[in-house]
């Protein structure tokens, strides 16, 4: 009878050591399990907007990713105001943008949080075959508004003048009336709602004039002058070159974690110092003026 006792009990305690056994694996591969999951997930950067910034953001956006594993960056274009408004709906990280938020028909910029990144020089272009390297603001102004059709009456060959626009919503086009137009009201025309689509069609229209970021002005296309100034870096960097714009990242509310990061990242002295000069943007620190939403300029240096 004893005998019988002290078996039952050996195998109520073997049973008992087994099941503790089991669950502290199960508890283990689950542990094991979740830390994996954890070590093994990446924090997606989705950043959408203005085409004329759209270069330094890839390019600085791959570059952060080399350095940061677990961090993906999708950089997308669809124009200033489409950025403004996907991240004020909270359907983006980020807006790229080549206008202050309230510059921006039909947005509510409340909550928005400014990140200057760059400046962007803008430029009219021309197909090479127009033989017109300058104009006067007025003649400008004349062609955009159609007053203007031939090149030969600025100038050039005897050629019919082809205006390209960008859509409605995009910065460069805003920028460009405001401040190379005085805002004059023009003539409809064909429209493209990128740079590089009309960095394309004015480099292959004979007679096309069109305007770009000076990031996508390539040896195809002929830049022009107004009143006798050229539009460089230098002249940008002191206004002489009225027509450019702040390069603008906005985030809705103040960014934290990896999107954080990646915008101190924008603005550190190895995107600044490098990328930002060699896609032909202007680094801020390289700015002599500072000019307000009102446009109002206040001399830095």
């Amino acid at each position: 009878m004893r005998k019988a006792v002290t078996l039952g009990a050996l195998a109520v305690t073997m049973t008992m050591l087994l099941a503790g056994c089991g669950n502290s694996s199960a508890t283990s591969t689950k542990n094991t399990s979740s830390s994996s999951s954890d070590a093994s997930k990446t924090t997606k950067i989705v950043a959408t907007g203005s085409t004329a910034l759209q270069p330094l953001v890839e390019q600085a956006g791959q570059a952060y990713q080399n350095e940061h594993a677990k961090v993906t960056i999708n950089v997308q274009g669809g124009g200033s105001g489409a950025g403004l408004s996907q991240v004020a709906k909270g359907s983006v990280n980020i807006g790229n943008s080549d206008l202050f938020a309230q510059e921006q028909k039909g947005l509510d910029a409340k909550g928005l949080v400014d990140h200057k990144v760059a400046v962007v020089g803008m430029a009219p272009v021309v197909n090479k075959d127009a033989g017109v390297t300058n104009i006067s603001k007025d003649q400008l102004v004349k062609i955009f508004q159609g007053k203007i059709t031939n090149w030969k009456e600025v100038g050039g060959k005897n050629e019919k003048i082809t205006v390209v626009n960008r859509a409605q919503g995009s910065g460069t086009r805003a920028t460009f009336e405001k401040w190379g137009l005085g805002n004059a009201k023009v003539a409809t025309s064909q429209e493209q709602d990128s740079n590089g689509t009309v960095q394309k069609i004015v480099g292959t229209t004979p007679g096309a004039i069109s305007y770009l970021a000076f990031s996508y002005i390539k040896s195809n296309l002929q830049a022009l002058s107004i009143d006798n100034v050229k539009p460089t870096e230098s002249n940008v960097a002191n206004n002489k070159w009225k027509i450019w714009a702040y390069e603008h990242m906005y985030t809705k509310g103040q960014p934290t974690g990896a999107v954080k990061d990646f915008l101190t990242y924008m603005t550190s002295k190895g995107v600044q110092g490098s990328l930002v000069k060699k896609l032909g943007y202007i680094p801020l620190t390289s700015m002599k003026v500072d000019r307000g939403q009102s446009g109002a300029i206040t001399n830095l240096k």
